[in-house]
């Protein structure tokens, strides 16, 4: 491993301001990255409040179908026409919708993209031996780029028609429906591009800061740096696509164009495989760093190296390469042909090969290992079961036959919330537990921490593998009603809910009156710095303005073997 001396910086230890002002102006990695961590923190309770109002909604069936095919029958108006006063705490399928569309939007765009961001601001320069990123007034600006974004979607629902009511695909003709009238999908289209600024600023950032300022070897780069790399190629590659995609919306909506508008010679199918290539990548720029991060968790707290190191550094390429290949298993009824649908099917069940080889290699760095298990290792081995059921979901759904029944059904909600729920965000709570104490200077409490872990496990397994049961039942999505023969599984669903929704305030009670705690006065407060491979436990809890005088003297590598854990 290169070592070079980086002679003091005492200057950087000069503060300009004080207080809020500070916090504001300020260009430290460190402390961007904490803001993007409470900003995540806020936008998860707001998209949380949002899915247990849709969940509540959806607690009962409401207006019962059968009711109102019964009054058809006697002569009263068609059932489906009645959705719009369908009961429940919305009375309204518009309102629904709007709930819907904004819960995904608040989770996708400001709650998990940045919540990885956070600490890979936060930890990447610290992981790679740098003072900062490579541009600090840039990665400030990207921070603050996502709060108005976030405020222009929340404030449509306060706008004549309320919010964007398509969801968070945006599909035509829906998305093109209204315009002029409900201005608050031309603020959802503005939110995302805003949105979509920042990612690219942080991954020109990232990119730039991993490859110019490490002071290691390529072959010695720490996994969670690896992922960080990967993730902001996908980002700078895919961010623009989306843009080009809601951009031909907002001109529909607005200009007299006519790019997704069928009636008028436009192309709807167009747009779907355009939003489907930043979507389809946007699915791994969302758990990729949360992989990097757990590989160091679980090497960690299970004192070897990790397991395959070149092997997990060419899964997580070749996720990042075949994820802009399969973008089109999301569309399998648009009427492709069927050799495209062949393709598409191969290639969504090859990215799972990949993504094996990294599940084989965390199950073997823990095979033989004197694992300890933290709160963090907990949430480690609780992402490993739900993904991997999650991952099934996505095998089962790649087959274009089976794809055809379940399309449109809660099967690909429970799917999809069992790889973002039960993957990615169970990864930012390992995440959290693990550079807590280094980002904060305090400890998380373990003991409450487990009753966190349990509650979060438990609840999301019976919240979305309920909704697999009710999709392969045919229960569609997206719908403020249903039949009463969905009424079990939509009650283990909401009994589900609640459980995520309790650990979720235990977590956010714990993470307040961690400032209470006793400061850390320890470099490496886990005991772990022999067998990391990075430099962030080499400097204070938290660290200083300029994090490194010089570069720490850390172990050789090289020189412990895999199989070593006797430390």
């Amino acid at each position: 491993m290169e070592r070079s001396a980086i002679a003091p910086m005492p200057s950087l230890e000069i503060k300009r301001y004080t207080g809020i002002m500070d916090w504001l102006t300020t260009v430290d990695h460190k402390k961007i990255g904490l803001m993007y961590f409470w900003f995540t923190v806020t936008m998860g309770i707001v998209g949380g409040a949002l899915a247990g109002l849709i969940r509540f909604q959806l607690a009962t069936p409401g207006a019962v179908i059968e009711t109102l095919q019964a009054a058809h029958l006697a002569g009263g108006p068609e059932p489906f026409s009645l959705f719009s006063n369908g009961g429940g705490i919305f009375g309204d399928q518009d309102r629904f919708n709007q709930m819907v569309t904004m819960h995904a939007s608040v989770m996708i765009f400001f709650t998990i993209i940045p919540g990885f961001i956070a600490f890979m601001n936060y930890i990447v320069p610290l992981m790679v031996g740098a003072r900062d990123m490579a541009f600090p007034k840039m990665n400030a600006f990207g921070f603050w780029l996502l709060i108005p974004s976030a405020m222009l979607m929340l404030s449509s629902f306060f706008v004549q028609g309320g919010a964007a009511a398509s969801g968070w695909t945006t599909y035509p003709p829906l998305s093109i429906l209204g315009h002029g009238t409900k201005p608050g999908q031309d603020m959802w289209v503005m939110g995302v591009h805003l949105a979509g600024v920042s990612s690219i600023l942080a991954a020109i950032n990232f990119i730039v800061t991993i490859a110019s300022l490490k002071v290691m070897k390529w072959r010695d780069l720490p996994l969670f740096a690896w992922a960080t790399l990967f993730v902001s190629i996908m980002a700078l590659i895919a961010t623009p696509v989306l843009a080009a995609a809601v951009t031909m919306v907002l001109l529909d909506r607005n200009f007299n164009t006519t790019f997704t508008i069928a009636s008028q010679g436009g192309d709807p199918i167009l747009y779907q495989h355009i939003f489907w290539f930043y979507s389809h990548p946007a699915v791994y720029i969302m758990i990729l760093p949360g992989f990097g991060g757990i590989s160091h968790v679980i090497a960690a707290f299970s004192r070897k190296r990790v397991f395959g190191y070149l092997g997990m550094v060419l899964a997580t390429g070749s996720i990042t390469a075949l994820g802009f290949v399969v973008w089109a298993h999301h569309m399998f009824v648009v009427g492709m042909p069927t050799w495209m649908q062949y393709y598409f099917q191969v290639a969504s069940l090859a990215i799972g090969v990949p993504t094996g080889i990294k599940v084989f290699s965390w199950l073997a760095t823990m095979w033989g290992g004197t694992i300890r298990m933290t709160v963090s290792m907990m949430f480690a081995c609780g992402f490993l079961c739900l993904f991997v059921l999650g991952g099934f979901g996505g095998l089962i759904l790649a087959l274009t036959a089976v794809d055809y029944t379940l399309n449109n059904t809660y099967f690909v909600v429970g799917h999809f919330h069992m790889v973002l729920v039960g993957g990615s965000v169970m990864l930012l709570f390992s995440m959290t537990y693990f550079w807590w104490p280094k980002m904060s200077g305090h400890f998380l409490s373990e003991r409450l921490g487990k009753w966190v872990f349990w509650l979060m496990f438990i609840g999301v397994f019976i919240a979305f593998f309920a909704m697999h049961i009710s999709g392969a039942n045919g229960m569609a999505r997206r719908i403020a009603v249903y039949y009463s023969d969905f009424r079990f599984s939509n009650y283990l669903t909401t009994v589900g809910y609640l459980m995520t929704f309790t650990s979720a305030c235990l977590f956010f009670g714990d993470l307040i009156y961690s400032y209470r705690r006793p400061k850390i006065t320890v470099d490496d407060p886990w005991q772990i710095n022999d067998i990391q491979q990075s430099f962030e436990w080499a400097t204070s809890c938290p660290p200083p303005v300029y994090n490194f005088a010089k570069v720490p003297p850390i172990p050789i590598l090289e020189q412990i073997p895999s199989h070593d854990h006797k430390h």
